[in-house]
């Protein structure tokens, strides 16, 4: 009950100060852009210069415009830019001409062309704890904290953008736990109900004001004297269930916490929504420039956020934070790794066409994908010139984009990667295009290994990279990549990924 009354205060708080800013300040504010995600869509060709798009291959196999399956067509671009050599033509050949050089000319590419830049404007983050209270997932007692980012809108009060988050830190740890921040729905694991006694009496009172409200219920609560309003949480007995246990035990098991943070709250998942959220608020409601961060680089964002109230907590390892997420929140879990150095470590699940995946590879998801359909709003608008089909500029397609998903991946050298996929027949879809993933992987090695760190430990040659049976995982090194035996899922990679994280950061469960 205090979850949900905290919860709903929040959101009442939050409705009424829109409305007060809207009722009293529509003078003073343009009013926030109303777009749908088709014109929003257009209003970016328009502004690129743009007439047309080649339209994205469909997921349907028997479709006339179906995804291509067949290796033998799936590099048409098979020449990667070379991640070691900068734009003047010179050799990169110590750690500090690519710290120094050429890291921040694939950055600049990166955010220019691919995922947009983060303004320097962005508004400061205030994070308040909501709820702190002593809880259990599975047996392992924790401390669950849910927080709500408020992000300072007095630039802008039309448009209110509330972060939320859950920590989770176990009870009895000795120190600073490493954890791993999730992008996914915030919400606490178990939260504490009052005694019995006191929910007797909540009971007793909720069942007088009912009966006030309505007579005819006295009836029914004499028929049914044991029925309470709120029931009492009983824990439940019995064997465990089969397989492995959840993502979040295991990580408790292991001595780590878990960080659970809700993208929905940063920025909507969809194209009507770029005018509101994170990118709104910034924009003063206004649509975006072709240089303007998307949905993915905005979540990232709010990862960073979240990560520094993570460095004020006396119960986690800020030195030790990982990121995770899984499809599209793979992605923008790898883009949070490649853009913040100060996240450990990434745990990348499914994450396809704008991920780990080479955009230059023919074989299922398309860069046409990103930039013809309800997806654009996860990229820049600039990266909707490599769909073109016709426009001022010509047309231009994946061979022409500067850059590509190994160079993504080297961003977060020397620091550990896990590459994480299913199999197309448990529902990981060919569609992600996994050995395109696995080339990316091999193609960032050499990187990794001037930095003094460790790849796949397999030739670095990514045209003839064939990827090892499923569930024989390449983990001895910094980057890792393993695909599992299930579905569209990390969680049975991550036991395998919490080893492979503990070797590397020299952890154990205390």
């Amino acid at each position: 009950m205090k979850l949900t009354f905290s919860l709903l205060f929040a959101l009442a708080f939050s409705s009424v100060a829109a409305q007060n800013a809207t009722t009293g300040d529509k003078g003073k504010y343009p009013p926030p852009v109303n777009f749908t995600a088709e014109q929003d869509h257009q209003n970016m060709m328009q502004q690129l210069g743009i007439q047309a798009l080649r339209p994205g291959p469909s997921g349907d196999e028997a479709a006339p415009n179906h995804a291509n399956y067949n290796e033998a067509l799936a590099n048409p671009y098979p020449d990667l830019p070379p991640v070691l050599t900068l734009k003047n033509g010179k050799k990169v050949t110590s750690p500090a001409m690519w710290w120094n050089k050429r890291r921040p000319e694939i950055v600049e590419v990166f955010e220019k062309e691919v995922y947009g830049r983060v303004p320097k404007n962005v508004p400061k983050v205030t994070w308040e704890v909501v709820i702190n209270e002593k809880e259990r997932v599975g047996w392992f007692p924790v401390i669950a904290k849910q927080l709500v980012g408020h992000v300072d809108n007095s630039e802008y009060p039309l448009i209110n953008v509330d972060i939320a988050m859950t920590v989770v830190t176990p009870a009895n740890a000795k120190g600073p736990v490493p954890v791993l921040m999730m992008f996914a729905h915030s919400a606490l694991p178990a939260p504490a109900q009052p005694p019995q006694e006191s929910l007797d009496k909540i009971n007793a009172a909720l069942k007088e004001l009912l009966v006030k409200n309505d007579p005819t219920l006295k009836e029914v609560f004499a028929q049914y004297p044991a029925y309470n309003p709120i029931a009492s949480q009983v824990p439940a007995f019995g064997p465990p269930p089969a397989g492995d246990p959840p993502t979040a035990q295991q990580l408790l098991a292991a001595g780590w916490g878990y960080v659970l943070i809700e993208p929905g709250t940063i920025q909507a998942d969809n194209g009507a929504g770029l005018t509101k959220g994170i990118i709104g608020l910034v924009n003063k409601g206004q649509p975006r420039s072709p240089e303007d961060w998307g949905a993915l680089r905005a979540w990232a964002w709010g990862a960073s956020r979240g990560l520094d109230y993570l460095e004020t907590d006396p119960a986690v390892d800020a030195k030790k934070v990982g990121i995770e997420g899984v499809s599209r929140y793979g992605k923008a879990a790898l883009v949070t790794m490649a853009f913040d150095q100060r996240f450990a470590l990434g745990l990348i699940g499914s994450s396809g066409e704008g991920g780990a995946k080479l955009h230059r590879r023919n074989f299922g998801e398309a860069l046409e994908s990103l930039t013809s359909s309800g997806e654009y709003h996860w990229m820049a608008g600039n990266f909707l010139k490599y769909g073109a089909a016709k426009a001022s500029f010509g047309s231009k397609n994946a061979g022409d984009l500067p850059v590509d998903a190994h160079e993504l991946i080297t961003l977060c050298a020397p620091r550990p990667v896990f590459i994480s996929y299913g199999i197309p027949e448990k529902g990981d879809a060919k569609w992600l295009d996994q050995q395109g993933s696995y080339m990316a992987t091999v193609a960032a090695q050499p990187v990794y290994e001037l930095l003094g760190a460790h790849g796949l430990g397999v030739p670095a040659d990514y045209k003839t990279a064939k990827m090892p049976p499923v569930n024989e995982g390449l983990l001895d090194g910094e980057l890792a990549w393993r695909q599992h035996d299930g579905g569209h899922t990390d969680a049975p990679n991550v036991k395998y990924f919490i080893q492979w994280a503990d070797k590397l950061l020299q952890h154990s469960a205390r």
